[in-house]
């Protein structure tokens, strides 16, 4: 579980999120969605340790971020995988060269264990035969499958999205969102998924939180989403269900 409190950030004066208090569930996808502007790749960044909160809280299963040591972060930051938008592979590194590239960082495993673990990721992500094509030579949804199996090669707690269906058919993003999802609950991560997509929201939002100025403006599921009387989750969810269907 990652909880957040009383989060606020500003940026030359201009304050971004606004003493925000909310959780990310064990084993479940989390879900964090607002307009473009909104707040909530920032609250991601807090979240990650890629941007230092002004005032609250952190907290990784109990264990407040900002209160470890320098070592106990470190740990705890390798106990997080990052699903980038577009993927972000190396490209002069092949499919296995990336997908081993934090098993080279972070282990001391053998080349032999390493390899195993790549081939078992990479089966996970139901790539086969891929091991030494370079990103060039591959497709978008093949390209966000390795970038998955490169963020779970080290078995993380915590797994962080950002835009993950970014640039992807709307097929294509749909098995990319199943495959998160079920790896999440095989593997009892925090999943926390960075998206306006609302496809996945109805697909895949266990729990999902509306940033809307800087602000929680809603919690809840994706059954609720459908039913809430806030007025403006309701703008949100009908101006980008029209755009996606205008696309």
């Amino acid at each position: 579980m990652i909880e957040v409190k009383n989060i606020s950030k500003s940026f030359n004066g201009q304050q971004v999120l606004k003493d925000i208090t909310t959780r990310f569930e064990k084993g479940k996808t989390n879900l964090i969605i607002g307009q473009s502007g909104s707040g909530k790749t920032v609250l991601m960044k807090c979240c990650i340790g890629l941007i230092d909160a002004d005032e609250g809280d952190v907290i990784f299963d109990g264990k407040v971020f900002s209160r470890l040591s320098g070592k106990e972060q470190r740990i705890t930051r390798q106990e997080m995988g990052m699903l980038f938008q577009g993927g972000a592979l190396f490209d002069s590194y092949t499919v296995e060269e990336n997908v081993m590239f934090p098993l080279n960082m972070f282990t001391k495993m053998t080349f032999d264990e390493k390899k195993d673990r790549v081939n078992y990721v990479l089966d996970r992500v139901n790539i086969a035969e891929a091991n030494h094509k370079f990103p060039s030579e591959i497709s978008g949804g093949m390209i966000k499958r390795v970038a998955i199996a490169r963020a779970i090669a080290l078995n993380p707690k915590y797994l962080f999205c950002d835009e993950p269906n970014s640039g992807l058919d709307p097929k294509t993003a749909e098995v990319i969102d199943r495959l998160i999802s079920d790896l999440t609950e095989e593997f009892g991560m925090t999943t926390v998924i960075n998206t306006h997509d609302m496809n996945s929201v109805l697909q895949i939002g266990q729990t999902i939180v509306f940033i809307y100025n800087g602000e929680l403006w809603w919690e809840g599921d994706k059954n609720g989403i459908m039913k809430t009387d806030n007025a403006e989750l309701n703008d949100f969810v009908f101006s980008t269900e029209l755009t996606r269907r205008a696309k």
